[in-house]
This record gives C-alpha cells, sequence and structure tokens, in this order.
C-alpha cells in the first residue's frame, strides 16, 4: 500500500511493472495494445490523482481504471469488421526454446482467445489474486457472475490444454 503522500510521479515508478504485466495479459498478451491501455489508465488517472493519492489503494483505483479501459478498448473493436488470422500473423515457438516457453506461449495464446469477459475475470482472479467479491466490485457485476465466467473460461483453458487425442476421443 503507498502512502496518501506519494506523487504522481512515484506511483508510476512503483506500480508500473505490475499494471502493465496485467495490461499484457488483458489484451492477450499484445505488448503494444498493453502499452497503449496502460497509457490510456495512467492519464485518467493523472486528471484524477488528487482524490485517488488520498484513497487507501490507489494501485487498486488504478487497475479498476485499467479493466474499464480494457472493455472500452474490446467495445471499440467490436465494432470494426474482425479479419481472418494468415500463417503470418501467428509468430512460431523456436525449437531451442526451453519447454516451460512454449507452455507459457500456449497458455497465453490460449487466454488471449477466451472471450473478453472470462479472460478479465480470470487475470483479475489468478494473476491480481483478487477475491471473487473484488473483482465483481471492479467489473460491476454480481460474484455469481464472476463464478460462472471463472468457470467457463477454466474449462477452455483445459480443454486447450488437453493433447489433440484424448479431445477427439470426447467429440
Amino acid at each position: 500500500m503507498l502512502e496518501a503522500s506519494v506523487s504522481f510521479e512515484e506511483f508510476v515508478q512503483g506500480s508500473s511493472p505490475r499494471l502493465f504485466r496485467t495490461a499484457l495479459l488483458l489484451t492477450g498478451h499484445d505488448r503494444a495494445a498493453a502499452e497503449d491501455l496502460l497509457q490510456v489508465a495512467l492519464e485518467r488517472a493523472y486528471r484524477h490523482w488528487t482524490r485517488i493519492s488520498r484513497s487507501e489503494e490507489p494501485e487498486r483505483y488504478v487497475r479498476r481504471i485499467l479493466a474499464n479501459a480494457s472493455n472500452d478498448r474490446w467495445r471499440r473493436a467490436s465494432r470494426r469488421p474482425e479479419r481472418a488470422m494468415t500463417a503470418d500473423d501467428v509468430a512460431t515457438v523456436a525449437d531451442d526454446h526451453a519447454g516451460t516457453v512454449a507452455d507459457r506461449d500456449y497458455l497465453m495464446r490460449a487466454l488471449a482467445a477466451l472471450p473478453k469477459r472470462q479472460r478479465t475475470v480470470l487475470v483479475l482472479r489468478y494473476y491480481s489474486d483478487l477475491s471473487e467479491l473484488e473483482i465483481a466490485d471492479v467489473l460491476g457485476c454480481s460474484v455469481g457472475t464472476v463464478k460462472s465466467q471463472v468457470s467457463r473460461g477454466l474449462a477452455r483453458l483445459r480443454a486447450a490444454a488437453e493433447p489433440p487425442a484424448e479431445r477427439s476421443w470426447r467429440l
């Protein structure tokens, strides 16, 4: 927790790495989009810093701004038509990388493929370590909605993690 007298510059220096990692996960690991998202959130926070800095947990407040800005981004994106991905759009994992790097890449892709609400809830729950009640507060929804979105998102991630041979016999 930061003190109430912290300057905006000190806040940014101390909390940017954590907020950026959250932004990365909210954007499906798109670094450029995460940088833009964090910039928007910090700009919004700067405009109201006098009030935010007096709060007990300014980082929590800014994380809420970040989640809302992410939802705004998805709303704007949904108004633009999607285009099919080509083979050139998908980065490949180098053979010399460790298996854990490949697993992490696979998990990030699976997380990015989730619907925005499920991804947001999973990021806030398992990355930012917020409780279901805190997530419901941040997103302005019920705890039941948070629970159902977590359940559905985890089910999709589990299904994506199964080897293709195991998936085929269940179809």
